[in-house]
């Protein structure tokens, strides 16, 4: 026996209007699937069982679904006209899409559904980002895809050409001669890639890097001299920004005569013989003054000194030492080791020359001073207990002074010196002043009762003179 469901079923597939689309192909076996029996207005529900985003637009009152009046979904898409029909029948000229996501303005208005509405593709699939329709604009118009797809950052529906961007509101803000050069975009977006831009000068200024002399030795921070006013002009001050201040000739040096390494990298020394060793090869000192150039030297000028030796040092400089070279004293140590200042340190020479051969110990200015080596200053009647009389004026120092003169003892009494002109062969006590004169060794003195007191008489004999 059938049952009655079945035979309502029979019944329903007998007057059937027509086969279904191809889409609801296995749901027409059951009608119930998308009817309810003698209930029309049971229909949409179950439209919207199967069609959920659809359903969540008209809950959301989002989409064209959700923001059209309400009215059955037969009204719009009609059924049983066969496999191949077309379900959604829109009228193009009549359709409303402001009712959609996407409202047509400017230029997009006017435009055929298939501009932008792909065959095959649900209307409401359709993209609505600019870079799904407008990639080969994109390309073409010299961004070249590296601009990103949010192309209404710039351009408007009313023309592509018509860009509004603000570069105020990224994180590099156009200014002075940055913006009123109207530097074209591709200056520094190389290759039209405007994502992840450098920001750093040198990544647009290299080459004005290399022309101005930098050459990179001055590293990436470019901002440190220059402004956005002015590549040319620099507004970093020596004595400003840095320890060392630039005095006198110093302000007019070029940067790259003292930083001859890469600015960041390598610590510019502050001394002076770091630039100027040159100069003081070429000057004479050749290192042997050390390498303290300030206590002679000052930025005015390398040839100038301010220098004072009766000053500065405890050696004051008098008559012939004053015009004497510097290297005349500070030899082979220069000024890395104190000199000793006494006379011999410097004049060794002149003593072995000049006769002392150094019998006379070190202490020259008992003899000599800065005035000149000869004549001596040395009174021997003023500094010593034995004045010379007579014909010891003339005699040369050596004659008397045979060993060292500090360290033997000169003796005082004639014999010491005139022991081979005794003629009397040590008869007498070796007292021969009590007969003798300095003037003459023949001159003897006349005895009491012969000649007055203080004359002399002429001996014979061949007695030698000292």
């Amino acid at each position: 026996m059938i049952s009655s469901a079945a035979t309502a079923q029979s019944l329903e597939s007998a007057v059937m209007p027509g086969p279904v689309i191809q889409g609801h192909a296995d749901l027409e076996a059951a009608c119930q699937n998308c009817h309810v029996r003698f209930d029309r207005a049971a229909q949409p529900k179950l439209c919207l069982d199967c069609h959920k985003p659809v359903a969540a637009d008209v809950r959301a009152a989002t989409g064209y679904h959700g923001r059209i009046r309400q009215r059955e979904c037969r009204s719009c898409h009609t059924e049983h006209r066969g496999r191949g029909a077309k379900v959604v029948q829109l009228d193009e000229v009549k359709f409303d899409h402001a009712l959609t996501d996407f409202q047509l303005r400017g230029r997009h208005r006017g435009r055929s559904c298939s501009s932008c509405h792909q065959l095959r593709v649900k209307f409401s699939q359709a993209p609505s980002d600019c870079v799904s329709c407008h990639r080969k604009e994109d390309f073409n118009k010299g961004h070249k895809n590296g601009l990103g797809p949010k192309c209404e950052n710039c351009h408007n529906e009313s023309s592509w050409k018509e860009a509004r961007f603000d570069h105020a509101k990224t994180k590099f803000p156009l200014r002075l001669a940055h913006a009123e050069a109207k530097v074209k975009c591709a200056d520094c977006h190389l290759d039209n890639k405007f994502v992840d831009t450098p920001r750093e000068c040198i990544s647009c200024h290299r080459r004005d890097d290399m022309k101005d002399g930098h050459k990179g030795h001055f590293g990436a921070r470019c901002d440190s001299c220059h402004t956005e006013a002015d590549w040319k002009v620099s507004t970093f001050r020596h004595d400003r920004d840095t320890h060392f201040a630039l005095l006198d000739r110093h302000r007019t040096v070029k940067c790259g005569n003292c930083h001859r390494a890469p600015l960041y990298k390598e610590k510019t020394p502050t001394r002076c013989i770091s630039c100027h060793r040159v100069d003081d090869n070429e000057k004479g000192h050749r290192g042997s003054l050390g390498d303290k150039c300030d206590k002679c030297h000052n930025a005015r000028g390398w040839k100038g000194t301010s220098f004072e030796h009766d000053r500065d040092t405890k050696f004051p400089l008098r008559d012939k030492h004053h015009a004497a070279k510097c290297d005349s004293c500070h030899k082979d140590a220069g000024m890395r080791e104190k000199l000793p200042q006494k006379c011999a340190a410097c004049h060794e020479r002149e003593d072995r020359e000049k006769g002392h051969k150094g019998n006379y110990g070190d202490k020259c200015e008992t003899c000599h001073d800065e005035r000149s080596f000869k004549p001596s200053t040395f009174g021997h009647g003023r500094n010593t207990p034995f004045a010379l009389a007579g014909r010891h004026v003339k005699v040369a120092c050596a004659a008397c002074h045979r060993g060292p003169l500090y360290r033997t003892k000169t003796e005082g009494r004639c014999y010491a010196c005139h022991e081979k002109e005794d003629v009397h062969f040590g008869s007498f006590d070796l007292q021969c002043d009590k007969c003798h004169v300095a003037d003459d060794w023949r001159k003897v003195k006349k005895t009491e009762g012969v000649e007055p007191a203080g004359k002399a008489v002429l001996l014979p004999g061949k007695a030698r003179a000292p």
